[in-house]
């Protein structure tokens, strides 16, 4: 689900990529697969910041960060400056 939402969102068609994305977290909560999880919440957060609404972006970022740094996955400091950069600009 989570690499549809990416082709959907890449093709503009917005509303049908965030359906898809909160799919993928359905799937990834059932499953356990928690960087799944974090990875798609990261998606999410790109789109809303598209879409200019910001404290959803920082929402989406402050759990998709959480998740990677209880991890210690690397991926935690591109989320890290993703929300540095949004809540500056915002």
């Amino acid at each position: 689900m989570h690499q549809l939402g990416i082709l959907y969102a890449d093709k503009g068609e917005v509303e049908e990529a965030i359906a898809l994305y909160n799919q993928s977290l359905e799937i990834t909560e059932r499953i356990g697969y928690v960087k799944g999880k974090a990875m798609t919440l990261w998606s999410l957060a790109h789109l809303a910041e598209q879409q200019g609404e910001y404290t959803k972006a920082i929402s989406y970022l402050q759990l998709a960060l959480e998740i990677l740094q209880r991890l210690k996955s690397p991926d935690a400091e591109s989320v890290n400056a993703s929300l540095d950069r949004i809540m500056l600009n915002s």
